[in-house]
């Protein structure tokens, strides 16, 4: 029985390309992966459907930067099960294998309605508990053969944001600080110079969302006051900054569009305060 063709949707760093792997692996069949803005136009569709085998899997990641045009060619091969050449001496008419098609994006509003409709199966990814995340972690380790302390993994998933890449980034920057110690055991002190270094403080936030909220600290304040202070553009602010921040409830936004700190943000930004206080 073929797999049936699956959208895989969720946010960034879910693991939805490693998911495709795993069900390749699973079925033991061939995995053919591209990226959505890997194909500009039919002779690169037409390669990659062409080149795969009854039973294989085709993974399109970022399927939502495929060109419209190209989404609407793909669900009418999915349709038809066979691909229209045209060439100068007419139409020509390829059938095309039994493969199974596998799409994942972050934007699934971006895919075109008939598109998703031909899925028979969608996978919704969604962000990590701590305690999920931690798993994870634990489970990289073992597979690296790296000895942690019970204490690390945890650490991590906190400041993990609920995402595996980024926790596993951490880690893997908790690693180099061991070895240049010389060290073969990761500890939280490891961790914790590791945070130091890369600058991202006990909750996981970055150097930048942490001005962000020193900023709101003096009040209610709008996007574009807030941006002129970090020196950054707008939607730089509104779609790399303030995600997260508004998604852990560290900020609100008002019908009027000034940024707030909730009760956690205010906490949040004493905490660090007092932190820098005690290293001064």
């Amino acid at each position: 029985m073929r797999f049936p063709d699956t959208l895989l949707t969720g946010p960034p760093g879910q693991g939805k390309s490693s998911l495709a792997n795993v069900i390749a692996q699973e079925l033991a069949t061939t995995l053919h992966e591209t990226l959505g803005q890997s194909i500009s136009g039919p002779a690169e569709l037409n390669a990659l459907l062409l080149s795969a085998k009854d039973g294989d899997l085709i993974h399109i990641d970022e399927v939502h930067e495929l060109p419209t045009e190209q989404q609407t060619a793909l669900f009418i091969c999915l349709d038809q099960r066979k691909l229209l050449v045209t060439n100068q001496q007419g139409a020509l008419s390829i059938p095309l294998a039994k493969f199974t098609l596998l799409l994942s994006t972050t934007d699934p509003h971006k895919v075109l309605q008939p598109l998703r409709d031909r899925m028979r199966m969608v996978l919704e990814l969604s962000y990590l508990s701590e305690t999920e995340l931690a798993e994870v972690v634990k489970q990289r380790s073992r597979v690296l053969g790296w000895n942690v302390t019970d204490e690390v993994p945890i650490a991590i998933a906190i400041r993990g944001r609920g995402t595996p890449r980024i926790a596993l980034r951490i880690l893997q920057s908790v690693r180099r600080v061991s070895r240049s110690q010389g060290e073969s055991v990761i500890t939280l002190t490891h961790l914790h110079r590791a945070c130091e270094l890369d600058r991202i403080d006990h909750k996981g936030l970055s150097s930048q969302e942490q001005n962000y909220l020193s900023y709101l600290s003096e009040g209610p304040t709008r996007l574009n006051v807030l941006a002129s202070c970090l020196g950054l553009p707008s939607k730089t602010v509104s779609n790399v900054i303030e995600p997260y921040l508004i998604r852990s409830r560290l900020i609100i936004k008002d019908n009027g569009g000034r940024r707030t700190l909730t009760k956690d943000g205010m906490d949040h930004l004493s905490d660090l305060r007092n932190k820098n206080d005690r290293i001064l």
